[in-house]
């Protein structure tokens, strides 16, 4: 488990992301921004090549992998943070540790076939995160019948089947899925209650990074004026228990959570 908060990167090889979508398309504009996310702060970058959007259409494997290799295989030796791969396509993360990464962050939590087994033999860190449906459904009405609660059940089934393959607890982050198959209200009861999900043991990622929960709680912000509203909640994320923040905003987000981080700990 992480013992002091860290930062990922976000970094989007996409053309239709809800953030930075189009902005870093081009390899050594991606790659750019990943040295520069590390010199702001980050402690991870993660990189996708398909974009999980609510409504985002599906990529194939042949245009993920073009869009991601070339970035990890120049990023690899070249920064000295680990790099994580966003996908849920097995063929992409064994590519993708081929290329140098070493973390899979899967919003599908390895449910698809065959990426349990594959990040079993690849001895990756993995990223589960918790979605309600998929990117096409996944914000048409959602319901719980108690997030938390159900969150907490749906974790408990994908540690068990990590574990049947032999993916150790301490390999594992959980993430509750902000946004993803939620709405307002219950992306608010996953941030209160964050804590909560400590009782697996294990670190806590968040990811709140400019997402439409900020901008609804600040009146309809558009997503480029998100940026106080996101590291805000990345802040509260962090008292409530996160150890893992995931921001675009990585200079920003660093600046807050080392004044919050020198007062917590301050001696006179």
């Amino acid at each position: 488990m992480v013992d002091q908060p860290i930062i990922m990167g976000v970094l989007n090889i996409t053309p239709d992301s809800f953030s930075d979508g189009g902005l870093f398309l081009e390899a050594q504009s991606a790659i750019d921004q990943a040295i520069l996310m590390v010199e702001q702060g980050a402690d991870i970058i993660d990189i996708g090549g398909e974009s999980t959007r609510p409504g985002a259409p599906e990529v194939s494997v042949e245009d993920e992998l073009k869009r991601v290799l070339p970035v990890i295989e120049a990023l690899n030796g070249n920064i000295d943070v680990p790099i994580s791969i966003d996908t849920s396509k097995p063929v992409v993360m064994q590519r993708a540790f081929g290329a140098g990464a070493s973390i899979i962050n899967d919003v599908y939590a390895l449910r698809a076939k065959g990426a349990l087994e594959m990040a079993a033999s690849l001895g990756a860190d993995v990223c589960l995160m918790h979605m309600q449906g998929n990117p096409r459904t996944m914000q048409k009405n959602p319901k719980y019948d108690d997030v938390v609660s159900d969150v907490k059940i749906f974790f408990t089934e994908r540690l068990e089947a990590c574990s049947a393959v032999g993916i150790k607890l301490d390999s594992i982050t959980l993430d509750p899925g902000f946004g993803f198959g939620k709405n307002l209200a219950h992306n608010i009861a996953l941030l209160k209650n964050l804590a909560e999900f400590h009782d697996f043991g294990v670190s806590i990622l968040a990811g709140l990074s400019r997402k439409s929960m900020i901008g609804s709680l600040l009146g309809d912000k558009e997503v480029d004026s998100r940026m106080i509203g996101s590291v805000t909640a990345a802040l509260i994320a962090v008292e409530n228990g996160a150890n893992i923040i995931r921001a675009h905003d990585v200079a920003e987000t660093k600046e807050a959570l080392t004044v919050w981080q020198q007062i917590k700990h301050f001696r006179e």
